[in-house]
């Protein structure tokens, strides 16, 4: 990217990608030319309600679960909102006898879970929070420590937003379901970038937000495997077999197949691309003579994704420097960027003092390069140094 002049350097995919240019023109006629309302019983909207049903179809066999079990979202959030609040409340609405209350979930969750499970701890959900070990991955076996037969739901992402830490869901899916638990994955970093397989991974439900994988903003789907007992989360009309109402967003929906369709096809290749720019990075680095350590663990973590603290520096004041030479990375969650207090999961790995405010986030994606892993790597450096 150029801009007055200036290289612009995007490193930032963690918290959005560049929208794919295929999915892009898929979308185009569902803007504009068949903007018939899926719902509508005439002709008119055949169109719509066929590429709903196809885009649900190419989505299920990306993940390896049936058209059925996939129901669109407006994204990740609401997919994690949907998951935790329609699993703990199933019972109480529907006036079972014996009611299982208790959620586990990690120290190191994305705060639209979080925030969920905190919801529910304020009207008498006790709610478990896992630590996890210095390497951001949980030891399955803590589990065993906290689950007992109240527990009704464990949610653990598949991959951190933050320090892209990759964790044993299958595992912990399956202690969950020797107590009878429902367990839950927030895949919205993982979906698209590393293979998900529902079957293989022993989840009951799954998170996924398009805008994370090359597809439009504000759509995403929820992975719910048949026989859940799950609330709707939106009442109203008969969309998604009327567990999720509203009008569908065709455009996003169709694009959103398109998108991931595609990464999962470049899947293996562009791992082993982002891996050589990654390795880069830290070989440049370590070639200016930077004092850092590397969050989270340095094998089972997502492709592209580099999370450092840099001994005695502060992460903002990077983050602002590199602004202005047009370099765009995070100290974090994108969706957290307005806070500047230590993040929860820096803390969570006990993450040294004296490295922990100069941490960094830099998340390469399909348009980086080796040229801007060096371009980085120099910049840091000359203003660390």
């Amino acid at each position: 990217m150029r801009e007055g002049g200036i290289v612009l350097i995007y490193a930032d995919n963690a918290a959005t990608t560049k929208l794919d240019d295929e999915a892009f023109e898929a979308m185009i006629p569902w803007l504009r030319d068949n903007y018939g309302n899926p719902s509508a019983p005439y002709s008119f909207s055949r169109a719509e309600r066929k590429a709903i049903t196809e885009a649900r179809e190419t989505i299920a066999d990306c993940i390896n679960a049936e058209p059925d079990e996939i129901f669109f979202t407006s994204g990740g959030t609401e997919s994690n909102n949907w998951s935790i609040k329609g699993i703990t409340q199933y019972d109480n609405v529907n006036g079972a006898s014996n009611i299982r209350r208790t959620i586990i979930t990690s120290a190191i969750e994305h705060h639209a879970v979080l925030n969920s499970c905190n919801t529910l701890e304020r009207i008498g959900y006790p709610v478990f929070y896992l630590p996890v070990k210095q390497d951001g991955v949980i030891d399955s076996n803590v589990l065993k420590d906290y689950i007992t037969d109240n527990s009704i739901l464990v949610s653990v992402m598949l991959a951190n937003n933050e320090i892209g830490t990759i964790q044993p869901i299958k595992k912990i899916a399956e202690i969950a379901h020797q107590h009878g638990a429902y367990m839950h994955t927030d895949a919205v970093q993982a979906v698209g970038h590393i293979p998900v397989n529902v079957q293989d991974l022993c989840v009951d439900l799954l998170s996924a937000s398009a805008h994370k994988f090359h597809g439009p903003k504000g759509v995403g789907f929820l992975y719910i495997r048949k026989g859940t007992n799950i609330l709707p989360y939106i009442d109203g009309g008969a969309q998604e077999k009327r567990f999720r109402a509203g009008t569908e967003n065709v455009a996003g929906i169709v694009g959103m197949a398109v998108a991931l369709k595609n990464c999962v096809s470049q899947m293996q290749k562009e791992a082993e691309r982002l891996k050589i720019i990654t390795e880069r990075f830290y070989s440049e680095l370590d070639k200016f003579g930077i004092d850092y350590v590397i969050n989270g663990d340095k094998n089972k973590r997502l492709p592209g994704n580099i999370n450092i603290s840099i001994k005695h520096s502060n992460g903002e004041m990077l983050l602002h420097r590199l602004d202005l030479k047009g370099i765009y990375i995070s100290t974090g969650a994108a969706c957290d960027s307005k806070e500047t207090k230590l993040s929860h999961v820096i803390e969570a790995i006990q993450v040294p003092k004296e490295y922990a405010e100069g941490t960094l986030r830099i998340s390469f994606g399909r348009g980086n390069t080796v040229d801007d892993s060096v371009t980085i790597a120099a910049a840091i450096s000359a203003i660390v140094r």
